[in-house]
């Protein structure tokens, strides 16, 4: 009898194993990422229209007020730096037929410098915007390399839009200046500067501290070997702490892989991110221009103990030894069935009837005639 159960356990166990040999493999660096999708739920072109005798237009980035219910975007205009409050009416009577029903203009605020005064033509390129808990929106500017324009992230008063304070970037991110002459070329490249932000925060309370993100949208000078033919570019990612007293702190940089280019990429680059709820967790958006159009691509982002590279002078040298963000392809817009606009915003929404997540993206159209202002929608759904 003891023989027949033990032969019979053993026949249980045998069974347990080849069954288990057929469940699906899951690698330890898919269990990195959370388990996301996007869903496509619809487009909306806004109009071409003035307000308050500004075009609206050349919206660069977007960041969303959860306690009023709208949005901020900023414009990219050089001579009159500014962004917009937004209304967005979302249509959701039908479950299988959400989408935005219109977007209204507000609002626009002009940006000033500390004294008051709104910025003169040609001194501020706004590309990013990200709302803070005490009420204020970080902006980031990536300046004019070649009118010695430097680029600089700040913080401005919400309503006035006059600016309060300026974050400290690293010397690495500035040009030689001229009296460095015949050292290596440094820091970022014309128009490919400081695009996207986005702010980390556990809590709504304006006494408590929280984290701020910024990428630049293509390597920095020091960082490209013209010798090598490679189609990835590293970028570096800033993390900064904002606390109620002092100065923010910058607590750490990681490298970011672009994605390979297409051939025929005639510009390439990373526009935007946004934070998760999840701490450590993101979304990016990477956007190539290339001779058949705009490939655009949202990939989820992870920090799963990425290196700090703030001690590294280059990147030219191997980057074997270095551990990179981690990051995870999301949604190839070009399945979306919709004709892509120059995108460059991204922001978390609010939550849709269902009670999923949504997620904003909006193009800058460059002021031009044969471009579009182009919101599209998508619920981003976490299992």
């Amino acid at each position: 009898m003891q023989q027949l159960m033990r032969f019979c356990l053993i026949f249980l166990i045998f069974l347990g194993l080849t069954g288990c040999g057929n469940l699906p493999q899951v690698s330890a660096e898919d269990r990195l990422y959370l388990d996301l999708s996007l869903d496509f739920l619809g487009e909306y072109i806004l109009p071409k229209q003035t307000f308050e005798q500004t075009k609206v237009g050349g919206l660069s980035g977007l960041t969303y007020d959860r306690q009023r219910d709208r949005f901020y975007a900023i414009s990219d205009d050089r001579h009159q730096p500014r962004f917009y409050t937004l209304k967005l009416d979302i249509e959701q009577n039908q479950p299988d037929k959400i989408q935005i029903e219109k977007v209204t203009v507000e609002k626009v605020t002009f940006l000033k410098n500390e004294s008051g005064e709104i910025y003169p033509d040609n001194t501020i390129d706004a590309e990013g915007i990200a709302l803070t808990p005490r009420r204020t929106v970080f902006i980031a500017s990536e300046g004019s390399i070649k009118q010695n324009v430097m680029p600089f992230i700040g913080e401005f008063d919400l309503n006035s839009g006059q600016r309060q304070q300026n974050l400290r970037l690293p010397d690495r991110f500035f040009p030689n200046s001229s009296d460095q002459e015949g050292r290596s070329p440094q820091g970022i490249q014309h128009n490919l500067g400081f695009e996207s932000l986005a702010v980390g925060a556990t809590s709504v309370l304006k006494e408590d501290p929280f984290r701020l993100f910024t990428v630049i949208e293509n390597s920095l000078l020091q960082d490209i070997d013209p010798q090598k033919s490679v189609k990835s570019s590293p970028l570096r990612f800033l993390h900064y702490v904002i606390n109620p007293i002092g100065d923010p702190v910058l607590i750490g940089e990681n490298l970011y892989w672009l994605d390979p280019v297409p051939s025929g990429t005639l510009l390439s680059g990373l526009s935007d991110i946004t934070t998760l709820e999840k701490e450590g967790y993101f979304l990016s958006l990477e956007r190539n221009l290339t001779l058949a159009g705009f490939d655009i691509k949202i990939f989820q982002v992870v920090n799963a103990n990425a290196s700090d590279t703030s001690r590294i002078a280059s990147f030219k040298n191997d980057t074997n030894e270095i551990e990179p963000l981690r990051k995870q392809l999301l949604l190839n817009l070009e399945n979306i069935g919709v004709e892509l606009d120059n995108l460059e915003g991204l922001a978390l929404g609010p939550r849709l009837a269902d009670g999923s997540q949504s997620l904003l993206l909006v193009s800058d159209d460059n002021f031009r005639p044969d471009q579009v202002t182009q919101f599209l929608l998508f619920r981003l759904k976490i299992s």
